[in-house]
This record gives C-alpha cells, sequence and structure tokens, in this order.
C-alpha cells in the first residue's frame, strides 16, 4: 500500500477500533489521530492495549472493527509489507553474519535496488544515526546501543511514513536508554517521519513526545501534551500512573467565581480553580511537590490540613515527608531543600506538621474517561 502524495493531515488514524483475543478485549472502540510528522507515544502498563494497537498500525494484526487508516487510505486487510510502515523492536533482529553496512542495506537489495543506490542511501542512515566508521563490523562487535543504532538505521533507510518503534530501549541499562532518548528525538526531528512510540515508562514518554495516549484496559484514559498529562491529568488512573499523586475525597461544597470547594470527611477544605457540580461527590489530586510544610500551628481554613508526620527522607536536594492526616488519608510532601524551611532538618516521626498548597494546585479527577480525543 503506498500512501505518498494523499493529502490527509493525519498520517494514522484509528476510527472505533476494537480487537479482540478469544473472550478478551485487548482495544476496546480506540479513536485516535496522530499528525503528521509528530513523535507520540503510546503509554501504559502491560496489558493495556498498546503493543496490539501498535500490531495493528504495522500489519501483524487486523481489527475486529472499526477502522485504520494510513495516509488517508484505508489500511485494514493491507499485508505489513504493502503498508509504509516500519517497526523498531526491543530485539534487534541483526543479521549476526552480516556487516553492519550490509544489514541496513538488506531490505532495499530484496526489493531490487541496485547494488550503489542501497549502499550509499545506507551510509547515509548511518551517518544519521551516528555511526559513520562502523560499516564493515559484525553486530557482535558492537554495544547494546549501537546495534539499536543499526535496527534504526535499516528502519529508516527506506524513509517510511510512519515509524513504529515497541519498547526499542528496554534491553538497554539506565545510561544507554537516556542516551538513545536524546538520540531518538534528534533523529524524529531532522528526519521528519512521524514516530509512534510504544512505552511503559513514563519518564521516557513525557521527556520525548510531542502527545502521550495513556492506555489502560483496552482504552485511552487520556490524550495531550506531555504537560497536559502530567499537569492536568483527566483521571484517577492517569494521576496515579503519571509520577506521583496525593488524592483528597470529599464533597463539592462551594462553587464561586471559576472556583469551587471540596470538603473531606476529615473537614479538610480544597479551594481549587476550575468548574465542579455542588453537592457532587469527587476526588481531587495533589501533587507532592505542590504541597509545602509550614511553620504555622493553626488548623487553617482553606487548602491547610494538620498532619503527623511518618517518615522523613533525603533524596539529595530534596526532603520527603510521608504524613497522615485526621482521618487517616496517607499524604507525600516533597520539597527542595534550599527552599524548604531550617525547622524541616528538625521534623521527626511523629510530629505534628500543617501542610499546605495554593488554589492552583488541585485537580479535580473522573474515575473514568469520559472521552477520547484527537
Amino acid at each position: 500500500m503506498s500512501s505518498r502524495g494523499t493529502d490527509s493531515a493525519y498520517d494514522v488514524e484509528f476510527r472505533t477500533v476494537t480487537k479482540r483475543f478469544g473472550n478478551l478485549t485487548a482495544v476496546n472502540a480506540v479513536s485516535f489521530q496522530v499528525r503528521q510528522g509528530e513523535f507520540l507515544s503510546l503509554l501504559g502498563p502491560s496489558g493495556c492495549g498498546k503493543t496490539t494497537s501498535l500490531r495493528m498500525i504495522a500489519g501483524f494484526e487486523q481489527p475486529d472493527e472499526g477502522e485504520i487508516v494510513i495516509g488517508g487510505v484505508d489500511a485494514v486487510g493491507t499485508p505489513p509489507y504493502r503498508r509504509d510502515v516500519n517497526t523498531v523492536f526491543q530485539q534487534y533482529a541483526l543479521f549476526p553474519h552480516l556487516t553492519v553496512l550490509d544489514n541496513v542495506a538488506y531490505g532495499m537489495k530484496q526489493k531490487g535496488v541496485g547494488r550503489s543506490d542501497r549502499y550509499q542511501r545506507a551510509r547515509e542512515a548511518l551517518e544519521l544515526v551516528r555511526l559513520t566508521g562502523r560499516e564493515k563490523h559484525k553486530p557482535s562487535m558492537l554495544s547494546g546501543g549501537q546495534q539499536q543504532r543499526v535496527a534504526l538505521a535499516r528502519a529508516l533507510v527506506n524513509r517510511p511514513r510512519v515509524l513504529l518503534l515497541d519498547e526499542p530501549l528496554g534491553a538497554l541499562d539506565l545510561k544507554l536508554r537516556k542516551e538513545m532518548q536524546i538520540e531518538l528525538t534528534r533523529i524524529q526531528g531532522e528526519v521528519g517521519i512521524t514516530f509512534i512510540y510504544v512505552t511503559h515508562d513514563q519518564g521516557e514518554a513525557l521527556s520525548m513526545s510531542d502527545r502521550i495516549a495513556v492506555m489502560s484496559d483496552g482504552v485511552i484514559e487520556q490524550l495531550g501534551t506531555p504537560a497536559e498529562i502530567y499537569d492536568r491529568p483527566r483521571t484517577a488512573f492517569v494521576a496515579d500512573f503519571i509520577g506521583e499523586m496525593n488524592f483528597l475525597e470529599g464533597t463539592v461544597s462551594r462553587t464561586e467565581d471559576g472556583e469551587y470547594d471540596v470538603t473531606t470527611a476529615g473537614g479538610v477544605v480544597v479551594r481549587a480553580r476550575g468548574e465542579a457540580t455542588r453537592g457532587q461527590a469527587v476526588k481531587v489530586g495533589i501533587r507532592p511537590a505542590r504541597m509545602r510544610i509550614t511553620g504555622a500551628t493553626d488548623d487553617g481554613v482553606v487548602n491547610a490540613a494538620r498532619a503527623a508526620v511518618d517518615t522523613k527522607m533525603y533524596l539529595g536536594d530534596e526532603v520527603q515527608v510521608v504524613a497522615t492526616l485526621g482521618d487517616g488519608t496517607q499524604v507525600v510532601i516533597r520539597e527542595q531543600r534550599a527552599g524548604a524551611d531550617a525547622p524541616h532538618d528538625a521534623i521527626r516521626p511523629g510530629d505534628p506538621i500543617t501542610i499546605q498548597w495554593d488554589r492552583n494546585a488541585p485537580v479535580l479527577l473522573a474515575e473514568t474517561p469520559t472521552e477520547q480525543q484527537e
């Protein structure tokens, strides 16, 4: 399937796609659109449907319902080799008996590209991934990170419309993963090809992506920019999966002038910006870094709570305190040591403290996704 030359604004579209394996619904009526030239990550825990979604784009699986459109052309039923996509897997699948150059040129040889042309293009691809000078090496002579670069060059050499990456850095150690994250974003920016990246690593998705689709139980919980996903999570699942979040439950007791109050069972009043329905039982989330410990001894009225310290840990430049509120809710507070009050050093387990936060910190959370975004 050649999709070059189409005028579609999107390189990939899922239109109410469902995929079942026996009684298991791996992907459940999912819809989303991938813009031309963007880096989109499918993020979620094992079994959430992200890899199945990627395999359907590649053509390794076919949907039971819905449409998959690549470059404006319906791809359902089209075999993988006729789709204008390439896939990079966690297992590099390099031919051990071939040189690096021959590994990269192999696909073009199978397509009948002339020797001079395919080697020229293979050298250009190796230059892109910064492996010039390694052309005559065998894969066994390369590090894991270098082998991954060869696999990437092999996938990019034909300049596909879409490059699919299925947890490609999972086999690398932490230092190499960080280096390859930088390299992948550089390469994607240089070639301008659409990348669809599957990962369960939140930090990886946040640092590399233009947008992130957070998946759970076969649906997209939220699709947005890294800042939107982290700062304004829509559901409790997204809030908990992306970084750490403190959860407070209560009832909306006041709504006025673009703000709302939530009163918890323990009497804590959470005031936040946004819209809510008076009398509604809700859950709000507050990031640990948005809470602070103060020297105040009063209970406060709004956006303040008394608590008892459970543990305190030094995390280099940060100090982390775990404390329990009067109603038994446990919260985590994380502050930069440079900005923390000196008395923080004297805090011990069992000490009473006052926790405060501002009205921009709380996020109103839904239990389930209300819609899937474009």
